[in-house]
């Protein structure tokens, strides 16, 4: 299925400035077979990228054309949204796995939670407005279900300040943009109330996306606060003070958990890459990656889950050397050239 690539719009029109946006083929120079793409908005009204999705393998070369043509239409294998009928859920997958987010509707209530929740799926179709619609999504219809506890965790990788030994748990999200919605990449953002950390005042905001066929999402949170002092903060993942933990602690910017078996449900591995080296806490019920982050300065970090069911990552040892070649991606990225 290959990985995502951009290249910005404003560079294609320097070399195609004839191009029509309308009526236009991304084409392989090797295969001559149609690449799937799509225009990246990210919530505005003009197209800022070109998003491809191709496969290369490492150290190769892939050359493309752009040929005047309609595309053929490029299935959505990624999708968010707002979801009013549950609360105010805020919820989004793609061809591998689904996650979500709790509003301000359910803060309060004996059902709340604090982190990223997991809905493991085993079809590459779209599920969550299915879902949503029977209404019983923590039983498996034969596609997947919900049957991961966030609780009061940061669930499936969700950040929070992280100040006297503690998670300062900010609130739910209070509104929330979508900025572009598939085929190929969701992205959406999501902003909080004003909120204190420890007599610390901080506005938040997180912008989240999801590409096709990754079991990974990209979040860039924003802290915006006075003062030059740095903010400690964690990324968590859910361990529930279960028994027969498994794993995967990286100083280097790597945590993994590949929980127990939770009887017919399955096993679900959740895990959480960042750029920096990390310090790592045990918690009763959780895993933090500890690091910090400046005022107003954005942090980017990749938190994801994988489901044993789905029969592609069957195993920790799959789900951790998963989440070690993404971090080997992170760090030699593809390069792209324009001639």
């Amino acid at each position: 299925e290959g990985e995502l690539v951009r290249v910005a719009w404003q560079d294609i029109l320097k070399r195609n400035p004839k191009l029509d946006t309308c009526n236009f083929m991304v084409i392989s120079a090797a295969t001559k077979a149609e690449i799937p793409f799509q225009l990246e908005k990210i919530g505005t009204n003009e197209i800022k990228y070109l998003l491809m999705q191709v496969s290369v393998a490492p150290k190769s070369l892939l050359k493309i054309d752009l040929k005047k043509g309609k595309p053929a239409k490029v299935k959505a294998k990624t999708y968010g949204r707002y979801v009013p009928e549950r609360k105010d859920d805020f919820a989004w997958e793609n061809d591998k796995i689904a996650f979500r987010m709790y509003g301000k509707a359910l803060e309060g209530t004996n059902e709340n939670a604090h982190g990223i929740d997991v809905w493991v799926k085993r079809t590459s179709e779209l599920v969550i407005n299915k879902r949503y619609k029977v209404d019983n999504y923590h039983k498996d219809h034969g596609d997947g279900l919900d049957y991961y506890s966030v609780g009061t965790t940061l669930g499936a990788g969700d950040m929070a300040p992280y100040l006297t030994d503690s998670v300062w748990y900010l609130g739910n999200y209070k509104n929330y943009k979508v900025l572009d919605n598939g085929p190929l990449r969701t992205t959406f953002q999501l902003t909080y109330d004003d909120a204190l950390a420890n007599d610390q005042s901080l506005k938040v905001k997180k912008i989240v996306s999801i590409d096709a066929g990754s079991q990974m999402n990209k979040i860039e949170y924003s802290y915006v606060f006075n003062g030059k002092e740095l903010l400690p903060v964690a990324v968590g993942l859910a361990t529930r003070n279960e028994k027969d933990k498994q794993l995967l602690e990286d100083k280097n910017g790597i945590v993994g958990y590949w929980e127990p078996v939770h009887g017919e449900d399955g096993i679900t591995g959740v895990g959480a890459i960042l750029k920096s080296s990390i310090n790592i806490v045990k918690k009763r019920n959780q895993i933090l990656a500890v690091t910090n982050v400046r005022a107003n300065e954005p942090i980017i970090y990749y938190t994801g889950a994988a489901w044993n069911k789905a029969g592609e990552i069957t195993s920790s040892q799959q789900w951790f050397n998963c989440l070690k070649a993404f971090k080997q991606k992170l760090d030699q990225p593809l390069l792209v050239n324009l001639e």
